[in-house]
């Protein structure tokens, strides 16, 4: 269960939510017929050495929902009390992330970012509020709110997204809403400076855009960078943002020039790799079979990545400095825990 209660949760994710979230996607056996227990684990175990304060259990990938809460309860059990798991309420519709978030309280899970269905095709903010309260109703676990272009709401409800009176009213109607993953308006950075600027005395507010959190960290406290790919980066971002949190921004600055040419590798790709609001799981998870992670097959349908795509994102991180896995691309496909 939760270390907080429903009245504490604002409190304890400002004293605990100091840090970076990665993402874990699930790991599966080599024939796809179930998780790989082992490939988990050890994502986890090298989550933590590289000093994230927990991940995300990504659902976006072929999973069913009894595989994904024992995926959460494998993670939760790897990463100790220490380690928070974030669970991805990224399902079907209404009825399955009510049963799904239910399900991750019960195995542990700490949080809960919120999704927001590809067939939800709200007219109003009223419906917005409505899908988002009947969630954070479900569960006594820390809502992350996700203004995000990818629900595909600035067009009918508001530029960025969900607008800030919208998240005011969440913010004063549902007592769980305790972080703002502020990316409306994506690639802005309104976003961000709006939510800190209106809410940051109430709520977390989290930036996981790397490139634009160890640059703003300089002229604005921004304690979460939740949830992100930053395994891409091995253990920097943990550790960017601790030269952050003691201002040593001449050191933050340097590691940020460090990370440049594979921060730019990753952008030159993301039109190829990602495409219909729908990121690259298969992407992220090499992106971290470079830095050791356990990478593996992933199940149908499922997004590719080719070779000349690895080559760049791994080159990416030989000119920033890094010794990424040189092993044939082969092994990424096998993974580094093949069961």
């Amino acid at each position: 269960m939760a270390e907080y209660n429903l009245s504490e949760v604002r409190d304890w994710a400002r004293e605990k939510l100091v840090g970076a979230i990665n993402c874990t996607i699930p790991s599966f056996t080599n024939d796809l017929r179930d998780i790989n227990e082992q490939g988990i684990r050890h994502d986890i175990r090298l989550a933590k050495e590289h000093g994230f304060i927990g991940s995300l259990g990504i659902s976006e990938v072929s999973i069913t929902l009894p595989e994904y809460v024992n995926f959460l309860r494998i993670a939760k059990d790897e990463g100790g009390s220490d380690f928070y798991i974030v669970h991805h309420a990224s399902w079907n519709d209404l009825e399955q992330n009510i049963e799904a978030v239910k399900r991750a309280e019960e195995v542990g899970a700490d949080l809960v970012l919120l999704s927001y269905p590809p067939n939800f095709y709200p007219e109003s903010e009223q419906e917005i509020f409505d899908y988002t309260k009947a969630v954070a109703d479900a569960t006594n676990l820390a809502i992350i709110l996700f203004p995000m272009v990818s629900w595909g709401f600035s067009s009918r409800i508001h530029p960025s997204d969900i607008p800030t009176r919208l998240i005011r009213r969440m913010i004063d109607e549902i007592p769980n809403v305790a972080v703002i993953k502020a990316e409306g308006g994506f690639p802005s950075i309104q976003s961000v400076i709006e939510c800190t600027r209106l809410f940051g005395k109430e709520v977390v507010i989290s930036n996981p855009i790397e490139g634009e959190l160890i640059p703003l960290s300089q002229v604005m406290p921004i304690q979460l960078s939740a949830t992100s790919d930053h395994e891409y980066f091995g253990p920097m971002i943990p550790r960017v943002m601790q030269l952050l949190r003691d201002g040593k921004y001449d050191d933050a600055t340097e590691i940020y020039w460090q990370l440049h040419p594979a921060r730019k590798a990753k952008a030159a790709l993301f039109n190829g790799l990602h495409g219909g609001s729908i990121l690259n799981r298969q992407a992220w998870k090499f992106q971290g079979w470079l830095q050791g992670y356990n990478g593996g097959p992933l199940r149908m349908p499922t997004l590719r990545i080719h070779d000349h795509q690895m080559n760049a994102l791994r080159k990416g991180l030989i000119d920033s400095g890094f010794e990424p896995s040189m092993d044939p691309f082969k092994e990424f496909f096998i993974g580094r825990n093949p069961a």
